[in-house]
């Protein structure tokens, strides 16, 4: 009986030891997907290899020099990480998760507002873009909350078709997605008067002219919140 009893406990000290070898096998996978995914998402948003698709990039394949579909634009800030193509989808989820290619990407795609025109004929046109470490994508949009920083960035260029508008950024702005004066590009004429009121940084003597537009570059400002970070230029062309 002594003899029964020792075997059972040495079978139950075996599974408990098994056990506890599947489940620390089973944490080590998941945290290796963890990291393959972050490094994944990482790899997507900082592939600089779309930059040959950029117009004017010099290259001798004819298949490189444009991406076909719903590209309408090519966005450029100086001096930042922001330098990609601008997408717009039937709707405002279609490119949080896909590339400019049609493939699902975490990282997404910069696109533009589905309700603004595609030729960027509205007054004012909105483009989004995932909040991404190390400046990629749109969290170089971070950097403007800084007034230096704001101050020293101010430039950029839009490439819509044959066309191409120079930027010239004069406001920083933080407020809620839920705020239709900015996130209703097409619905209301009072985006600029709000922008002058609640700007954290403006620069009254770059507001648009009569004759000039109105662009918006939106991010979270943080994971699962309503929160945006936002700057805005005028497109002078």
């Amino acid at each position: 009986m002594k003899d029964f009893g020792k075997k059972i406990i040495r079978l139950i000290d075996g599974l408990i030891d098994k056990s506890i070898l599947l489940i620390c096998i089973v944490l080590f996978l998941l945290g290796s997907y963890g990291l393959y995914d972050s490094y994944m998402v990482y790899q997507q948003a900082t592939d600089n290899s779309i930059l040959k698709y950029k117009p004017g990039y010099e290259t001798d394949d004819e298949t490189d020099k444009k991406i076909t579909g719903n590209m309408v634009a090519w966005l450029t800030i100086d001096d930042t990480n922001i330098d990609y193509p601008v997408m717009q989808g039937e709707d405002n989820n279609e490119y949080l998760n896909k590339d400019p290619f049609g493939n699902y990407a975490l990282s997404g795609s910069i696109f533009l507002d589905r309700r603004n025109n595609p030729e960027f004929k509205d007054y004012y046109s909105l483009i989004y873009g995932h909040h991404m470490e190390h400046g990629m994508m749109f969290g170089a949009i971070d950097e403007y909350l800084n007034e230096d920083y704001f101050n020293s960035h101010r430039t950029g260029s839009l490439v819509v078709g044959k066309k191409t508008y120079k930027i010239r950024i004069f406001a920083v702005l933080e407020c809620e997605a839920t705020e239709e004066s900015i996130f209703a590009p097409t619905e209301n004429d009072n985006t600029l008067n709000y922008i002058k009121q609640h700007a954290l940084f403006i620069d009254n003597t770059a507001l648009p002219k009569d004759n000039e537009k109105l662009l918006g570059l939106s991010t979270c400002k943080y994971p699962d919140t309503v929160d945006r970070t936002l700057i805005f230029g005028a497109l002078d062309g």
